[in-house]
């Protein structure tokens, strides 16, 4: 039974795409730690969509397996990876289809001179599957900004009132006055629009966006070409 718990932890923590802290390691080893520079670096090769949504594709092939054994691998993938039970929001096996809207929290923050501004994101995963191929396409409108105007380096709200930039609050609680909800959309801020008064909040929210959907397309890849565990297949 210990054997089997061990075994079954071991295959959740490789089913994770990435804590928050290894995907901010795994954006500045790539991009460098100037987020501005390197989100304007991402930005001259990166396209809005007719919607002004932040989209990235990729047709990954597999060789030898059936539409059937790709939707169930991908099925196991995603169940696996994406811990809310209302992740996968259409799972069409006729179709090959399987359509994933998961909020990952916190993806970047940023204290600026009056607020503090933590940025979370819910990118719309779709997976259409074919025989011996796959096709990921990962798409994020808009950033979700939780903002403290009491984090701020320099704050308005009376010292003694202040809750330090502690921005963290459970879902939909409204009881702290001093934290409000915003959208903002990708196409109207910065590196798409160069005056941008969120400037480096945006940016950093950016390159940790990218660096994310590496990090998704690079993790199904590897499911579909080796599964999760890597024993996915019928000598059993």
């Amino acid at each position: 039974m210990a054997l089997l718990l061990t075994v079954f932890g071991t295959i959740c923590m490789q089913a994770q795409v990435m804590k928050s802290a290894d995907l901010e390691k795994y954006a500045k080893e790539r991009y460098g730690d100037k987020w501005v520079d390197a989100a304007k670096n991402l930005a001259s090769d990166l396209v809005l969509d007719k919607n002004e949504s932040l989209t990235y594709q990729q047709v990954i092939e597999a060789q030898g397996k059936t539409k059937e054994q790709l939707y169930l691998i991908l099925n196991y993938w995603a169940t696996a990876t994406f811990k809310d039970k209302q992740a996968i929001t259409l799972n069409d096996k006729d179709a090959g289809c399987i359509i994933i809207t998961s909020t990952i929290l916190d993806i970047a923050s940023h204290t600026g001179t009056l607020n503090k501004y933590s940025v979370s994101i819910t990118p719309v995963i779709r997976l259409d599957i074919k025989d011996e191929k796959v096709r990921v396409t990962f798409t994020v409108q808009s950033y979700d900004i939780l903002a403290d105007i009491t984090g701020g380096w320099i704050s308005l709200v009376d010292p003694d009132e202040r809750t330090f930039g502690d921005s963290k609050r459970k879902k939909d609680d409204k009881t702290n006055a001093f934290l409000y909800d915003e959208q903002w959309e990708i196409a109207h801020h910065y590196p798409f629009v160069e005056k941008d008064s969120k400037k480096r909040t945006c940016a950093k929210a950016l390159v940790m966006t990218h660096a994310y959907s590496n990090a998704i397309m690079d993790k199904a890849e590897e499911a579909i070409k080796n599964g999760i565990v890597g024993n996915e297949d019928d000598d059993w």
